[in-house]
C-alpha cells in the first residue's frame, strides 16, 4: 500500500483543515483579568471507558514517539510547537496509561485521574501545558550549549538531560527505574515531547525510589518530596521553600484541574493565579488520599494492540467517528504521525492511498453527523 507525502498534500491538508472539526484551540496570549484561560471543550476520548481501569486510551494515536526519529531537530520542534493544550495532555496521559501500575505502586495512589491532574500541576507549574503557544516545545537553562547544563530540559515536564542514559558521566545518574525504559542522550529523544513525558514521569519514579528507599518516606511525603527533587535534584525532607513554591503549588493546581473539571479539555492556568487559591490550604495533600507507597516488584507490560474494526472513517480505531478521527489523519497527513491504527478506515476511497481527497471525505462524514 502506498501513502501519498508530497508537498502539495501537506499544504491542501492544511488549508482542508479549516473546515474540519477539531476538538478546540488554545487562544495564544492569556488575559491578565482572567485566572485562567483556554476552551472548555468535549474529552477527546470515549467517554464511555471506564478510565480508572482503562485509562483515556489514547485518542490522538500517539506513538512511542511524536516525532520521526530521523527528522531533524528544528522539523521535531515544529511538529511540538504545534501541540494544543488538550493535546499536550493526553499525551502526558497516555504515558501514565502505559506505565499506571507501576506508577500506582510507587506512589501509593490507586485514583487515576488524580495522577493525571498531578501532572498537570507539574506541567503547568514548568511550562503551563502549551497555553503560552509553544505547546510541548518549551525549552530552558540551554545557553551554555546541547547537555552541557545539569538544569537544560525541555517539554511540558521540563525534564532535565540528568534523565536521560548516556549524558554528561559527571551528573548523578538516574538508573534506578529498570521497569521504564530509559532513553539514550540524542537530540532526536531529548526533543521529542512523548519521549520528554516517558522520562519526566521516569525521573519522579527515580526519586520516589530513593524518598522510599533511602529517607524512608511514607504516604503524601514520596510524591512531595519527589517533585521537590524534580525541581532541585535533591528529595530529602527539609523545610525550605521549594514545597511552598513548587511541590504545594502543584498539588494546588492539580485540585483546579481535578475538582473543577478540566482534566480533559483546553483550559490550563498558571503558577500562583487565583483559579487554585481555594485549594491553597494547610491540608492541601488531603486530597491525595492515604495509599502507601511501596518498591513492591511490578511488572511492566507493553500495551496490546487490538484489531481495529472496519468503520470508514474512524482512523483511531476508538470504535466511533468524530473529531478525533479528523486529528489524527491531519497528523498523518503532515507527517507528524507515521501510521494509523486503523488504516482501512482511512482509505474512504479505497484506492490504497490515503491523502487529502480522503480528507474531505471524512470531513463530509462529520458534517452529515452533525
Amino acid at each position: 500500500m502506498k501513502h501519498r507525502r508530497t508537498a502539495a498534500v501537506i499544504i491542501a491538508a492544511s488549508v482542508l483543515l479549516g473546515a474540519a472539526v477539531i476538538p478546540c484551540s488554545t487562544p495564544l496570549t492569556a488575559l491578565a483579568e482572567y485566572d485562567y484561560v483556554g476552551e472548555g471543550c468535549d474529552p477527546v476520548h470515549d467517554t464511555s471507558r471506564d478510565v480508572q481501569a482503562e485509562g483515556v486510551g489514547n485518542p490522538y494515536n500517539f506513538g512511542e514517539r511524536n516525532t520521526p526519529a530521523d527528522a531533524s531537530t528544528e522539523e521535531i520542534r515544529a511538529i511540538n510547537h504545534k501541540m494544543t493544550v488538550q493535546e499536550v495532555k493526553y499525551a502526558m496521559y497516555k504515558e501514565i496509561d502505559e506505565h499506571w501500575d507501576l506508577i500506582s505502586v510507587r506512589l501509593g495512589q490507586t485514583e487515576r485521574e488524580k495522577v493525571y491532574a498531578i501532572f498537570l500541576g507539574l506541567g503547568t507549574r514548568e511550562s503551563t501545558l502549551g497555553g503560552n503557544g509553544d505547546g510541548a516545545d518549551v525549552e530552558t537553562a540551554q545557553l551554555d550549549g546541547f547537555g552541557v547544563n545539569s538544569a537544560h530540559a525541555y517539554g511540558t515536564m521540563q525534564t532535565a538531560v540528568t534523565a536521560f542514559a548516556d549524558c554528561d558521566p559527571t551528573f548523578m545518574k538516574e538508573d534506578n527505574v529498570p521497569e521504564m525504559f530509559q532513553y539514550s542522550f540524542t537530540e532526536s529523544n531529548f526533543y521529542d515531547a512523548i519521549i520528554s513525558n516517558h522520562m519526566g514521569i521516569r525521573k519522579i519514579l527515580h526519586f520516589a525510589e530513593i524518598c522510599i528507599n533511602q529517607h524512608g518516606m511514607k504516604g503524601y511525603q514520596v510524591i512531595r518530596n519527589s517533585l521537590k527533587g524534580f525541581n532541585t535534584g535533591w528529595c530529602d525532607m527539609g523545610d525550605d521553600g521549594a514545597y511552598t513554591t513548587y511541590a504545594d503549588e502543584i498539588c494546588a493546581m492539580a485540585q483546579f484541574y481535578y475538582n473543577e473539571g478540566h482534566l480533559y479539555d483546553d483550559v490550563f492556568t498558571w503558577t500562583n493565579s487565583p483559579a487554585a487559591e481555594a485549594y491553597r490550604t494547610n491540608d492541601r495533600w488531603a486530597w491525595w488520599g492515604d495509599g502507601e507507597p511501596s518498591m513492591a516488584p511490578v511488572e511492566e507490560k507493553p500495551p496490546v494492540e487490538q484489531p481495529a474494526k472496519e468503520l470508514p472513517g474512524d482512523v483511531n480505531a476508538d470504535g466511533e467517528v468524530n473529531a478525533a478521527d479528523a486529528v489524527t489523519l491531519e497528523r498523518f497527513l503532515l507527517g507528524a504521525s507515521d501510521e494509523l491504527k486503523a488504516w482501512k478506515n482511512g482509505d474512504l476511497y479505497k484506492d490504497e492511498i490515503i491523502d487529502t481527497y480522503d480528507m474531505v471525505y471524512l470531513r463530509k462524514l462529520l458534517s452529515e453527523g452533525e
